[in-house]
């Protein structure tokens, strides 16, 4: 196969900046007795729950995590998500490949999103000389040193001061101690391209990631489960570590789940709201707006941090 010809990141043009990203504001006043009076009736009702039962899950010490798709990094909720982090309300992260490319690349760059459609003409979509070597080495550090692929994400992010860690997901994670796990599909990642990537370390990773999230699946008795955006592998992901969790003997229906989307796919409803859980939940909307929402509605009852 003949070598591609791979730009630098630096040439590339961006739609999304750190100056785009969600901000993470105090309380505001009023905010919980505005949501609270919100109809108790079809989303409205869903959304008043879903803050409910994630409010109780904290204070019960039980598990939140929240799988997603990568769009939600995408459009800047890293802070809010940091901030949930730093709060109690999550215990574990899950994204897929993309996912890891964003967040490695805003804290690289602090820009990330190319323009595909235009990029796409010349074939010179996806292929980023400082992203794929950043991707292809973690992984290869992860396999070396037994890492899930999340962590090891997080971990190099951390150690190599990467200019704009402090918006990373997984950097926060890395520092908190919260696992964060990607789920690598291959050939669905512009890292994919890379003729230098060693498939065996990426499989390694993931896998080992995979084995993490069925770890965490199998404390979320009495617990909460968010997918958010993540129409297809997200919630495959999630069905496995459901069905490897009740195989041991871990977990029974006694848990939560919601799913958060634009529009309401056949995958996440059956295999998240539907087949596992006692109580599913589901609410249709833009990561942008309900995120921010449901952030400001749980910290009208949060202690402030310190």
């Amino acid at each position: 196969m003949k070598e591609p010809k791979i730009r630098p990141l630096a040439e590339r043009k961006n739609k999304v900046t750190l100056a785009d990203f969600a901000r993470v504001p105090g309380k505001v006043p009023g905010f919980g007795e505005w949501f609270e009076s919100l109809p108790d009736l079809l989303g409205a009702s869903q959304l008043k729950e879903l803050v409910r039962t994630w409010r109780r899950v904290r204070s019960e010490g039980r598990l939140a995590g929240i799988a997603m798709g990568a769009h939600v990094l995408k459009v800047g909720l890293q802070p809010l998500l940091i901030d949930l982090m730093k709060r109690g309300y999550i215990q574990h992260l899950a994204t897929n490949g993309a996912g890891a490319i964003h967040d490695y690349e805003f804290a690289l760059q602090g820009a990330s999103s190319e323009d595909v459609g235009e990029n796409l003409v010349d074939g010179s979509f996806g292929f980023w000389r400082e992203t794929f070597d950043g991707l292809s080495g973690i992984a290869k550090e992860a396999a070396r040193d037994g890492l899930g692929f999340g962590a090891a994400v997080g971990r190099h992010i951390v150690e190599n001061n990467l200019p704009h860690k402090e918006v990373s997901i997984f950097a926060a994670a890395w520092e908190m101690k919260i696992p964060v796990t990607v789920h690598v599909a291959v050939g669905c990642d512009i890292v994919h391209m890379d003729p230098a990537l060693d498939g065996a370390a990426l499989g390694a990773a993931t896998l080992q990631d995979f084995r993490v999230i069925c770890d965490s699946v199998q404390k979320l008795e009495k617990g909460l489960w968010i997918n958010l955006g993540s129409a297809v592998l997200m919630p495959e992901v999630f069905l496995k570590a459901v069905s490897t969790a009740r195989n041991l003997g871990r977990l029974s229906d006694d848990f939560t789940t919601a799913n958060l989307d634009i529009l309401m796919h056949y995958r996440a409803i059956e295999n998240v709201v539907q087949r596992p859980p006692k109580r599913g939940l589901r609410v249709t909307g833009h990561h942008e707006i309900l995120l921010p929402i449901l952030h400001q509605a749980l910290l009208a009852d949060a202690p402030e941090t310190k």
